[in-house]
């Protein structure tokens, strides 16, 4: 960030920096990185548990980034979002009630409060710093901020689930990528699923998690781990995944619950007709039959997956929870 600080503070560099593209570039793995480029920098900050910056993209618009990795940009956050949210919903027969692990962003929330059968939507996230940024900054989702019907609250969600008797119709984790350091991995633990979650859902309770890459070659760094573990806590898991443009990758969710789940593409979108407010911009009930049937390798490999999620064998997605260098075209030719 600081070429761009640079660039700001001195006229003659700034009139050479704006001829030029500024950069983000985010580490994916040890020898794959993708590059954005960019407009500026819109805000950036620091939080007690992460790094956070909201960025203005030449190709996704603008771009929320926590502790160096992508979270979603304006373009198409609504492809993850939408997938997160609906098909739980959807499958549940009537979600009254509704936890988010998560979601400061707000996205999730906007999508759950399109649902018609909702009467109550509690959004827990441990960051009020990322709640303030993203309500501030985030304009498409200032609405679901302050509609009735949302209760944030700020805390971390393992300790907010423990101390709450009252039960879910779904819970949502949208949360951040179990990362090495990072504030959240011990909730995709067997245990905190077992002990803590499935306890505050309903009988028909349904429970759904971002889980991570989802491609051909990226699926065995969490999803399929993930996967596996819930097989372990729910009689019913569905694992489904989409294209996300500007993950530059495939992402994969997992649905759970002890109650089947049984509807059809056309029983879907009659419910989406009846129960939602407004038109997705993506899912639809081909759509999520597509998006569940998952490649031969893929579904190879979750098959053979055998190691569960535990505080002590956790897996991480690649990174160390720390910001990622953001570098100008200008720095490029230099070097």
């Amino acid at each position: 960030m600081g070429d761009i600080s640079r660039c700001n503070g001195n006229a003659t560099v700034a009139a050479e920096c704006r001829r030029k593209s500024f950069w983000y570039e985010e580490e994916i793995e040890q020898d794959l990185r993708w590059c954005y480029a960019l407009n500026g920098i819109l805000h950036s900050g620091e939080s007690q548990y992460q790094d956070i910056a909201l960025l203005d993209t030449k190709p996704f618009g603008k771009a929320l980034v926590i502790d160096g990795k992508l979270q979603s940009t304006e373009i198409d956050e609504f492809i993850y979002h939408e997938c997160l949210v609906h098909p739980a919903l959807l499958h549940h027969i009537k979600p009254e009630t509704i936890f988010i692990m998560g979601g400061g962003e707000g996205s999730t929330a906007r999508e759950i409060l399109r649902h018609k059968t909702v009467e109550r939507v509690v959004m827990c996230d441990i960051d009020e710093e990322v709640v303030d940024f993203c309500r501030s900054y985030l304009v498409a989702n200032r609405e679901a901020f302050f509609n009735s019907r949302l209760k944030l609250v700020i805390n971390d969600a393992r300790a907010e689930l423990e101390k709450r008797e009252e039960r879910f119709d779904v819970i949502i984790g949208d949360l951040a990528d179990p990362i090495e350091d990072g504030p959240c991995y011990q909730l995709y633990t067997k245990s905190f699923y077992e002990s803590i979650l499935k306890p505050r859902l309903k009988e028909d309770g349904i429970f759904v998690t971002q889980a991570g890459p989802a491609g051909v070659f990226s699926h065995t760094e969490v999803f399929s781990c993930i996967y596996n573990t819930l097989r372990h806590v729910f009689k019913y898991v569905v694992p489904y995944s989409a294209h996300i443009p500007s993950y530059a990758d495939t992402w994969g969710w997992i649905m759970a619950s002890d109650s089947p789940f049984t509807l059809d593409s056309e029983e879907l979108d009659s419910r989406i007709r009846q129960r939602i407010n407004g038109e997705n911009r993506y899912l639809d009930g081909k759509t999520f039959a597509s998006a569940s049937l998952l490649s031969k390798a893929v579904r190879k490999s979750l098959d053979k997956e055998t190691q569960v999620y535990t505080e002590g064998t956790a897996k991480f997605i690649y990174g160390h929870g720390t910001c990622h260098k953001i570098r100008s075209g200008l720095q490029q030719e230099m070097n």
